[in-house]
C-alpha cells in the first residue's frame, strides 16, 4: 500500500485523505518522503498511529547504526572516519576483514567500541543482509570492480553486471532489513559522457551519459556506474524505498591506507613523480572529505532527495602542476602535455542548498601530498 501511495503522489494525482496506518513500518524518511509529494491532501488521519511511537523509541536506540559497503576503500575509508567522530555505529563491510589492508580502520578514534567490520561479497546476497540488518541507513559506496580495469575479455559480463548485481542486492537487502534510507555512490561519468551535451549551459542533474556512446568508447566503467544507478532509480520508483543518488567527480584528497591506491590518487601521484606525457583535459574536482561530508548530509537532511552532483572546481593537469610547484618545488614534474580540446560546466547548487560546502583546491593538494610522504609514497 505504502508504494502505491508513493506512485500515485509522484505522479502528482490529488491524494487527499491519507491514513499513516498504511505507512507503518517506513520508518520517518520514507514517511517524510511520502508526505512532501501530497500536495493536495487535505486530511491526515493519526488514528491508530501508536506505533509511530514504538518506532522514535526504536530509532533512539537504534538510528545511530549505519551501515557502509566497501569501508576500506579511499571515499569509505574517510566516510567511517566520519561517521565515527559524530558518535554512530558502523557495520562496514570489506573482502577479508582481518587483512592488513584494512589495518587503517581500527586505528580511528571509536573504532574499538564503534566499528564492525563484517566478511561480505556484494555479489552474495546473505552476506550482505547480515551486515545492513539493524541498521537505520545504507551508504552504499563499493563497487566490486576497479575504475582501472583494462583486461577484461567481456567488460560487460566481468564489469558491468557484477556492479548491477552488488547494488541490487544492497538495495534488495536493505529493503527487507527496513532501512529508512539508502545512500548510493554513483559518479559523475554517469552523466557527462554524452556528446550531445550541450556546450552553452551548465550540466545539472537531470543529464544522463549515453549508453551507446560509452560502448563505442569503451568506457566500461562509467558505463557500469550508469547501468548500477539506472537500476537503483528504478528499484527506488518500484518500491517506495528512500534512495539519495550523490555523483561525485574526480575524487582527490589525502589517502588513510598506504596500499591499494584508488585510480584518482595514483593519477596525482604521477603527477609528483613526473610520469609523461600527461593529457591535459579538464577535470572537475571534489575533495574525498567533502564527498564524505555531503554523503553524511544526503542521510540526515530529512530533505534530500534525488540525485545530486559532487563537485566544486574544474581544473587541467597542466594547472595542477603549476599549483603544487608553487608549494613544492622540488619533485620531478611532467614537462610534456597533450592538449585535449573539451569543456564542460557542472554545479553542485543544488547539493549546497542542503548546507553543504567544499575546501579550496590548493588545501586538497597540499594534504594529498603531505599523506603521501606519510605513507611513504614520496
Amino acid at each position: 500500500m505504502f508504494q502505491v501511495l508513493c506512485a500515485v503522489a509522484e505522479e502528482g494525482l490529488p491524494l487527499r485523505k491519507l491514513s499513516l496506518q498504511c505507512c507503518k513500518g517506513y520508518g520517518y524518511h520514507g514517511i517524510s518522503r511520502l508526505l512532501r509529494k501530497c500536495n493536495h491532501l487535505h486530511y491526515l488521519d493519526l488514528e491508530g498511529t501508536d506505533f509511530l511511537n514504538d518506532q522514535r523509541k526504536m530509532a533512539t536506540a537504534t538510528a545511530k547504526k549505519v551501515c557502509v559497503t566497501g569501508a576500506g576503500g579511499f571515499v569509505a575509508s574517510w566516510l567511517v572516519k566520519l561517521l565515527l567522530s559524530k558518535g554512530y555505529i558502523v557495520h562496514g563491510t570489506v573482502r577479508k576483514p582481518g587483512d592488513e589492508k584494512y589495518a587503517h580502520l581500527m586505528k580511528f578514534e571509536g573504532a574499538s567500541e564503534k566499528l564492525k567490520l563484517f566478511n561480505a561479497d556484494l555479489l552474495s546476497y546473505e552476506s550482505i543482509y547480515s551486515a545492513i540488518v539493524g541498521c537505520s541507513a545504507v551508504f552504499h559506496v563499493a563497487c566490486p570492480v576497479p575504475a582501472l580495469a583494462t583486461t577484461f575479455q567481456n567488460p560487460e559480463v566481468e564489469m558491468v553486471e557484477p556492479a548491477v548485481k552488488g547494488t541490487s542486492n544492497v538495495l534488495e537487502a536493505s529493503l527487507q532489513a527496513k532501512v529508512e534510507r539508502v545512500v548510493y555512490v554513483s559518479s559523475s561519468t554517469a552523466i557527462i559522457l554524452n556528446p550531445n551535451l550541450p556546450n552553452d549551459k551548465v550540466i545539472d542533474e537531470s543529464y544522463w551519459s549515453d549508453k551507446e556512446y560509452c560502448r563505442k568508447t569503451k568506457e566500461w566503467y562509467p558505463f557500469s556506474k550508469m547501468k548500477a544507478e539506472e537500476l537503483a532509480l528504478d528499484f527506488a520508483e518500484r518500491t517506495g524505498i528512500d534512495l539519495v543518488r550523490i555523483c561525485p567527480t574526480v575524487v582527490l584528497g589525502p589517502i588513510l591506507q598506504s596500499t591499494s591506491l584508488n585510480a584518482t590518487s595514483l593519477f596525482l601521484l604521477n603527477l609528483l613523480k613526473g610520469c609523461e606525457p600527461v593529457e591535459n583535459k579538464l577535470k572537475w574536482i571534489i575533495d574525498v572529505r567533502d564527498l564524505a561530508d555531503a554523503l553524511l548530509l544526503a542521510y540526515e537532511k530529512i530533505e534530500a532527495e534525488g540525485r545530486y552532483i559532487c563537485t566544486s572546481c574544474p581544473a587541467k593537469p597542466k594547472d595542477l602542476v603549476e599549483e603544487l610547484k608553487s608549494e613544492y618545488p622540488n619533485y620531478n614534474y611532467p614537462t610534456k602535455f597533450i592538449e585535449v580540446d573539451y569543456y564542460i560546466r557542472l554545479s553542485s547548487e543544488k547539493l549546497q542548498r542542503l548546507g553543504w560546502s567544499y575546501r579550496p583546491l590548493k588545501e586538497t593538494l597540499i594534504d594529498s601530498v603531505e599523506s603521501y610522504k606519510e605513507a611513504g609514497l614520496l
